[in-house]
């Protein structure tokens, strides 16, 4: 197969950027993968990293007022879609596949879109879309039936979980796991370190677990220390955090280009989304390393986890279940190992890549037999 990756972020990508470098690194073995992305872009950087991988400075300029740069990005597209026939296009955000589509030969490839988030799908843009694209890949099951009632529904709809690299995610060696968590607990062994390698964005509901936290007696509140990854919070944010009372208590280290260090010294980990969020990178990385983990029951996190076994859920913002959570993770800790060996066993299992890959070239083998037959 000859295929074509296409993603609009100009910056890092986060999930997205995860996502299409795993997969252009895979397939690259066995098939042509050409990836366009921004200049600059993390993206971009990293695919051209990647053996056998050609790569296309392209941006996606988004918006009426940038109508010139639209049109110079789209006669560039429109060239090399010429230029390489391609059998497929993988697009995954609406800013390139607004763009693809407009680019399109009349002789043009199959159009697979991958659905990230969770924001809504409706509205003109997305039914005009929805006509012309082929195949939409869900990476949650709750995705696939929400996008089942939207004029998507129209397409070859399959759920394709995300996978993570299980073995770069492998638990760490006890002593040197040690080491870490004490540096991060700022050495006090006996705290509940809990931690998320999930990001700092608002939705990720990091503050709720504070608010959480700040709730709970003082006995019970000092016996816990966070840390959060990510773009260091804003200054009303940290203003926050010290009204509650968790200055000392949270840490954060900012933007970690290899995050195993941080996770190896936890106890467990966190991702309580409240939007846009759908199954989470970061959450299968820290079960992979074998860390149970908190969850919010909102769109596909609940399809991480086997809730008491290698996790917990509780309802997106419910503060009150939150710090009800925490109090139970503090009167459970000697089971915490064990949940962990747990989460490693599950993503050992279910989110390797071999296991993603496969199902998306499979995905893609069927969509090209349904165009030849």
């Amino acid at each position: 197969m000859k295929l074509l990756y296409t993603n609009f972020h100009d910056g890092d990508g986060g999930g997205h950027t995860t996502y299409i470098r795993a997969l252009a690194s895979a397939l690259a073995a066995h098939h042509e993968v050409h990836v366009a992305a921004p200049p600059g872009s993390r993206l971009n950087r990293e695919a051209r990293m990647l053996p056998g991988v050609f790569v296309l400075d392209q941006p996606f300029p988004n918006g009426l007022n940038r109508w010139k740069a639209r049109r110079r990005a789209r006669a560039q597209l429109a060239q090399y879609l010429r230029a390489h026939a391609f059998d497929l296009v993988h697009v995954n955000g609406s800013a390139d596949h607004r763009l693809v589509l407009s680019a399109m030969p009349p002789q043009h490839p199959a159009l697979v879109w991958t659905k990230h988030n969770s924001k809504p799908v409706r509205g003109l843009g997305h039914w005009l879309r929805a006509r012309r694209t082929d195949q939409v890949i869900a990476v949650c099951e709750y995705t696939r039936q929400e996008l089942a009632h939207t004029a998507y529904r129209r397409c070859r709809l399959d759920t394709v979980h995300n996978g993570v690299d299980v073995e770069h995610w492998a638990p760490w060696p006890a002593e040197d796991a040690r080491a870490e968590r004490r540096r991060w607990s700022g050495g006090d062994e006996g705290v509940l370190l809990l931690g998320s390698n999930a990001g700092t964005a608002s939705y990720k509901g990091w503050m709720d677990l504070l608010e959480a936290l700040a709730s709970l007696p003082p006995a019970t509140r000092e016996r816990v220390r966070v840390v959060i990854a990510g773009v260091p919070p804003t200054a009303p944010e940290r203003e926050q955090v010290a009204a509650l009372g968790l200055s000392g208590q949270v840490v954060f280290p900012g933007v970690l280009t290899d995050a195993r260090a941080m996770i190896a010294s936890l106890d467990a980990g966190f991702v309580l989304s409240y939007d846009v969020e759908t199954i989470s990178f970061a959450c299968r990385e820290m079960m992979a390393m074998g860390k149970p983990v908190l969850l919010s029951r909102y769109a596909g996190l609940p399809e991480n986890i086997q809730a008491g076994v290698d996790g917990w859920l509780v309802p997106p913002r419910d503060r009150a279940a939150i710090a009800e959570a925490v109090t139970r993770l503090l009167e459970q800790r000697a089971s915490l190992p064990a949940m962990g060996a747990a989460a490693r066993e599950h993503a050992s299992r279910d989110f390797g890549l071999p296991l993603f890959v496969a199902r998306t070239e499979m995905v893609y083998e069927r969509l090209l037999a349904s165009r030849a037959g």
